[in-house]
């Protein structure tokens, strides 16, 4: 028995499509809303079949997410963006699932050109370096770096089904009992970001694999939520989850690694905005991930106060990446 959780937060252009391909493929159906303030919840209740959790206040992602998977029965619990539809059976994400030792499995994202979303849909786990390439801005610039090519997995063959470490949580197969095992999602990865990538990390060290079955499909439009944040929260909410998945998972020296590119990507960045007249809408984000880093360097941990379930951001939209 399979079932599906969508965490929406205003997500009206997407839902009902979402939801129409979704029923169609799944026996059990959750939408787990954050506060939308546009019409998301009344079209979503168009569909009888679906159970609706509408939360009051935007609880973030892995809150919704964990919400969704403790009100579904089924064994197999399909995690979906509002903006990807589904285009094929679920059967052989299930079928990679019951494989021994399998945990979680996952489809190929298409984008809107019908081509896949590689380097977005399954990568390694993320080294220091790769983070702190990201954080300075080299693999935008030099994608074909080494680091860059293993992180996004650009050397692999992903046509072929095997295992992999890090599908996009856009579009992720988690059996129940694995979910219940690791604790569902780290709640404090919020309100977004980087909780899929802590996530699969802990289920790949408790020994379950992650299986990528490129046959499942689904249509994905993505960053439609993202790009609606305002441009300094969005820059903290990103820099913030990522130093504490480095912290939570690195040795002291990688994550004083990662602070120091954060601290000196994040200054190239709001220098070069400002000369180009372009990055001052971003200043303040910029500004409070400097300090952050800064001290994150030199204290070798973070210490910030980031908002949690009951200190919810309004503005924020659905958004569930692993990664910029």
């Amino acid at each position: 028995m399979t079932g599906i959780v969508v965490v929406t937060h205003n997500s009206a252009d997407f839902i009902e499509t979402c939801l129409q391909a979704a029923l169609f493929r799944a026996s059990h159906v959750v939408v787990v809303d954050n506060a939308s303030v546009d019409d998301t919840c009344q079209r979503v209740r168009r569909f009888p079949q679906v159970r609706l959790i509408a939360n009051p206040e935007n609880a973030g992602f892995a809150a919704a997410a964990n919400q969704g998977f403790a009100l579904l029965p089924s064994e197999f619990v399909l995690l979906l963006n509002p903006d990807a539809i589904l285009q094929s059976s679920l059967e052989p994400l299930v079928d990679a699932c019951q494989q021994s030792h399998s945990g979680a499995a996952a489809g190929m994202l298409l984008g809107e050109d019908g081509r896949p979303q590689t380097g977005f849909m399954v990568r390694r786990f993320p080294t220091p370096a790769a983070l702190a390439l990201e954080a300075l801005g080299l693999n935008r610039f030099w994608a074909s770096n080494p680091v860059n090519r293993r992180y996004r997995c650009l050397d692999l063959d992903l046509t072929q089904t095997q295992d992999v470490e890090q599908p996009a949580g856009a579009f992720l197969m988690i059996r129940r009992k694995v979910w219940m095992e690791l604790g569902g999602f780290d709640e404090r990865f919020h309100p977004l970001w980087f909780e899929d990538v802590d996530f699969l990390l802990r289920l790949r060290d408790k020994g379950y694999r992650t299986r990528w079955v490129p046959g499942v499909t689904a249509l994905h439009y993505g960053a439609h939520s993202v790009t609606a944040l305002p441009p300094p929260k969005r820059v903290w909410y990103w820099y913030a989850n990522l130093l504490q998945y480095a912290e939570k998972h690195f040795h002291s020296l990688g994550f004083r690694a990662v602070a120091g590119g954060i601290a000196i990507g994040s200054v190239v960045r709001m220098i070069t905005g400002m000369i180009s007249g372009s990055g001052f809408r971003y200043f303040k984000g910029y500004a409070k991930v400097i300090r952050l880093a800064g001290k994150s360097l030199v204290r070798g941990a973070v210490r910030f106060e980031t908002q949690t379930p009951h200190q919810p951001d309004s503005s924020l939209k659905n958004s569930h990446t692993h990664g910029s």
